[in-house]
């Protein structure tokens, strides 16, 4: 048993409004890589150069952005039991959603329904236009790519087309930052996963839970931002740590 999971369940036992809140640790066993760990995304890749702005400005860095998309391997994953865990305590009632920072769509493609997901910087399986809002499935403009079509743009009005996932420089989303916060409020324990909860706004959504009286558990390997102000931290990989929290409260 991992150093303070038998805590971690004792704190949880009595609730019925649990919230989470992933970050790309509960990912990196399906194959994604996360942003800032040692082998991170941002290690080798300066985010600088794929700003909104750029991206929208420079037909360069469109065309770097949908290489980096076919190579990522994000479209391919496969969730994993971390992921399949969550969908088990949401069936149980336990579970009042989850918030998440990643942009794979794993927990949908696990079985959670959409409407039990917050997804605070965007979803990578979908591509919008910015100047008419016309959408595709990400794989129906990488089939292009491959065929030929380095910067693709809209078929409908021939804007530039981006995936729906919120870049440097663009704004959160409104609707779902709003819809986050409500969660925490309402929710009566937090269990943060995966994340360093160092990116802000989004790593305001644990606080908020946390300042409402709510328990917070954090489960994630190596430490982060909020380990004080947890009442327990869970070391460890997320596919082995949630099943079995799972398993004793569900």
């Amino acid at each position: 048993m991992k150093p303070n999971l038998d805590r971690a369940i004792e704190l949880l036992r009595d609730k019925e409004r649990l919230l989470a809140f992933t970050g790309a640790g509960i990912s990196t066993e399906s194959g994604i890589p996360d942003f800032r760990g040692p082998q991170g995304v941002w290690k080798k890749v300066d985010p600088s150069e794929f700003t909104f702005d750029k991206y929208v400005n420079n037909a360069e860095t469109r065309i770097r952005s949908w290489e980096m998309r076919k190579q990522s391997g994000v479209l391919d994953a496969q969730p994993n039991t971390a992921h399949r865990a969550l969908v088990d305590l949401w069936v149980s009632g336990l579970l009042s959603g989850v918030v998440t920072q990643n942009i794979d769509g794993l927990h949908q493609a696990a079985g959670l329904p959409s409407e039990a997901v917050v997804e605070l910087h965007g979803n990578v399986q979908r591509v919008e236009c910015l100047e008419c809002e016309a959408g595709w499935p990400t794989e129906v403009v990488i089939a292009r790519v491959d065929a030929g079509e380095a910067d693709p743009r809209c078929p409908e009005c021939g804007g530039i087309i981006k995936v729906s996932v919120i870049s440097f420089g663009q704004a959160m989303p409104v609707l779902e930052m709003q819809r986050a916060s409500e969660l925490a409020v309402a929710c009566d324990a937090m269990v943060a996963i995966g994340s360093t909860l160092s990116v802000y706004p989004a790593a305001y959504v644990p606080l908020e839970a946390k300042q409402t009286g709510a328990r917070y558990v954090i489960v994630n390997q190596g430490a982060t931002e909020q380990d004080h102000l947890a009442d327990v931290v869970v070391e460890g990989a997320a596919g082995e740590v949630l099943p079995a929290m799972v398993d004793a409260l569900a």
